[in-house]
């Protein structure tokens, strides 16, 4: 553990006017806040807040991020308060505390969603100020150093699979390659002790056989470079576990078909001298087709500058080689935090982290906690390609996405609005894939709105979760039209003039805040229509004067051929109503199934006893189901439920079950009198323009 002395100096290494006294108070703060409070390894527990500074340290950071590690934890683990830390330390710390604050305090009732709070309350944080980010990645390196010492191996599981899942590509979204290879090897160890612990065997076997390849391919490789009077440094090194079983597992191979488990780095003075030491590889070696990759031309979305290729060593042997300047590995070990000089206060996201803002769109968007950390965890884990618009703006995606999703990635509303592209100067549907360096213009239509098949090809989070919401906000719109209708009929049968004043306490009474969400209910049958009589006019339900020409289906149906007061029940499949022919279906201990004779059920085969049935000439009343494709356009519904309210037949159900523009499917549950009355109705709608097919289920 760091002495307080030893963070001073680490600080005063690479900043001379580092606030000593700042330092010093949050250090004794941060011992004393913490007191005997002890860790699963026995440990002061004040000793990791100081471990997780010195990683600060190591990145150069300025005092207000120390201290900010120093006082991590004393929001949750003390009794000591966001304000009271702004009182001692101001109000840039104090925020900045709160954003890092371990959310073990939220409530919740499954993994996937105390998991999808913390992303939430931590992408929020971090969208204002990115040394939250890398205070959060240094506080979990370090609990997954110590993560052994915890007893209980579910606990420990479960904390390495939310690292491997949530920080670590974190971590390699800002650049920081050292802390992901770090966690994932971790996490990986947990995760899968068995694979683990086999391939490390399998590597000490290869570095016990004798030969050491690293060192042989490492002069090879230096040799033929200082031929061509370039100034670089070699190294290699074996790919870490983790790295092999990804590979193993992509591939579909053994580890001993792995050829490619070494890499290789050559670190040069200039970009000039990059490009240089790569030709002078690929004129001694054959380099192997697909692998070279340019992320220095092209850098990745994370800042990531490098090249990349591999060749074959030898008769058969695979090798990596990455070519970068001294700047770029800098880089590329340390990400977004290379770039911060001590001084630096400007800690908003920059082109560098955009993807943070495509991230808190995914959460405004997301439904529910599985839905937040799918889109996350597309948003975060896929390689991706590169395609420019039509004015050369780059946009990066996931391998596999679409037109669609470059939609999406350029502005929410054109994907909202897109309904084709222009690929390559060629008209493509949004369906279409992309390909590295694709020119893609979108086409759009200020009508069009998103549609749900779309997510069926759809890859990004963000397209996602936008097509999701703007579903949700449609179907909702459409319930709403329909609950609108249904309220309009049930006002005309109350006494008087129903108006907004008798609307307000009603929804008061219902417990509903406002107008829309009335709607919604109705619409989506949450309220029944006694209920909201009785709200809109108390006592109107006593004194019932709507017309009924049959018994409601709480009224017991009469049926020949049963025993009196055997139990039975309608089949739900064909929805029988008095009129149709009928017949039952008994088996031992279950109440009397009655379907129609037509039914699928009884042409599909049963395992029971049929029982010849008929409708008691008194039998009235009873639900059937309507399949009804309707144009999509405005007062469709509206004129549908207008037959519906003329025929004297009450809306139990109805659902949109299918959208294929310009039309829509909807299922309708009907109160009917008899199977007259329900062919009167079919006909009827039949009839009207609005309907373009309805049929009987």
């Amino acid at each position: 553990m760091l002495r307080q002395y030893e963070l001073v100096e680490r600080v005063r290494s690479y900043d001379p006017d580092v606030d000593e006294a700042l330092i010093n108070r949050a250090y004794v703060f941060s011992v004393q806040k913490h007191g005997s409070q002890k860790r699963a390894s026995g440990d002061p527990y004040f000793s990791h807040p100081i471990e997780v500074a010195g990683l600060m340290t190591d990145l150069r950071l300025g005092q207000e991020t120390i201290v900010t590690a120093l006082l991590h934890d004393t929001v949750e683990d003390t009794l000591t308060t966001v304000e009271e830390i702004e009182d001692l330390f101001g109000k840039e710390i104090a925020q900045m505390v709160d954003g890092v604050t371990k959310l073990s305090r939220i409530e919740a009732q499954t993994d996937d969603e105390r998991a999808a709070e913390n992303l939430r309350k931590f992408l929020l944080a971090m969208s204002n100020d990115l040394r939250v980010l890398l205070v959060k990645l240094a506080d979990r390196l370090h609990n997954m150093r110590t993560l052994h010492h915890i007893k209980k191996p579910e606990k420990r599981q479960r904390i390495a699979k939310e690292t491997m899942e949530i920080y670590a590509p974190l971590a390699e979204r800002i650049g920081m390659y050292e802390y992901m290879r770090e966690m994932q090897l971790l996490a990986f160890e947990q995760l899968e002790p068995n694979g683990y612990a086999t391939i490390v065997e399998r590597l000490e076997l290869i570095k016990q056989g004798g030969a050491e390849p690293v060192e042989l391919i490492s002069k090879e490789l230096g040799l033929c470079i200082s031929e061509k009077q370039i100034r670089a440094t070699v190294s290699g090194r074996e790919k870490h576990p983790y790295s092999i079983w990804r590979k193993m597992a992509e591939r579909h191979v053994t580890f001993e078909d792995m050829t490619d488990i070494i890499a290789f780095r050559i670190i040069t003075d200039n970009v000039e001298d990059c490009y240089r030491a790569l030709g002078a590889i690929h004129s001694n070696w054959k380099m192997i087709p697909g692998r070279f990759k340019d992320y220095i031309s092209t850098p990745k979305r994370n800042g990531y500058r490098s090249l990349h290729t591999a060749i074959i060593f030898g008769e058969s042997m695979q090798v990596e080689i990455q070519i970068r300047s001294e700047e770029m590995h800098r880089q590329s070990e340390f990400g977004l935090a290379a770039h911060w000089a001590y001084k630096q206060h400007d800690a908003t996201p920059d082109g560098q982290a955009g993807w943070i803002r495509d991230l808190l769109e995914i959460l405004d968007n997301a439904k529910d906690a599985e839905e937040l950390l799918e889109h996350t965890r597309m948003a975060m884990y896929q390689d991706r390609i590169f395609a420019f618009t039509p004015k050369g703006v780059l946009h990066q995606l996931p391998r596999g996405a679409t037109a669609l999703d470059f939609a999406y990635a350029v502005h929410t509303d054109l994907g909202d609005q897109a309904v084709a592209a222009r690929i390559n100067r060629r008209t493509a549907p949004l369906r279409s894939g992309l390909k590295n360096g694709d020119i893609v213009e979108i086409l759009k239509s200020e009508g069009s709105t998103p549609q749900p098949s779309s997510l069926n090809f759809v890859v990004t989070g963000k397209a996602r979760a936008a097509i999701r919401r703007s579903v949700r906000h449609k179907e909702r719109e459409e319930i709403g039209a329909v609950g609108r209708m249904l309220y309009d009929q049930i006002c005309e049968q109350l006494p008087g003039k129903i108006g907004k004043k008798a609307m307000t306490a009603a929804m008061e009474r219902l417990d509903i805040p406002t107008e829309e969400d009335l709607m919604h209910a109705i619409g989506a049958h949450k309220i029944t229509d006694e209920a909201l009589m009785e709200a809109l006019v108390p006592g109107s339900t006593a004194e019932d004067k709507r017309p009924h020409d049959w018994p409601r289906p709480n009224h017991a149906l009469t049926i020949r051929g049963l025993t009196p007061g055997l139990a039975y029940e309608l089949g739900q499949c064909c929805h029988p109503v008095p009129g149709d022919r009928i017949v039952g279906l008994r088996r031992e201990n279950s109440p009397v199934e009655v379907h129609a004779i037509d039914c699928m059920t009884l042409a599909n085969g049963v395992d029971a006893d049929w029982v010849d049935l008929s409708w008691d000439p008194r039998a009235i009343g009873a639900t059937a189901r309507l399949r009804s494709t309707l144009q999509n356009k405005p007062g469709t519904l509206a004129e549908l439920t207008a037959i519906l309210g003329h025929h004297m037949a009450n809306i139990i159900n109805l659902r949109l079950v299918q959208r294929e523009e310009p039309f829509h499917v909807f299922e309708i549950d009907l109160e009917v009198k008899d199977v007259q009355h329900l062919m009167q109705i079919i006909s009827a709608i039949r009839a009207s323009d609005a309907s373009v097919e309805t049929e009987r289920i």
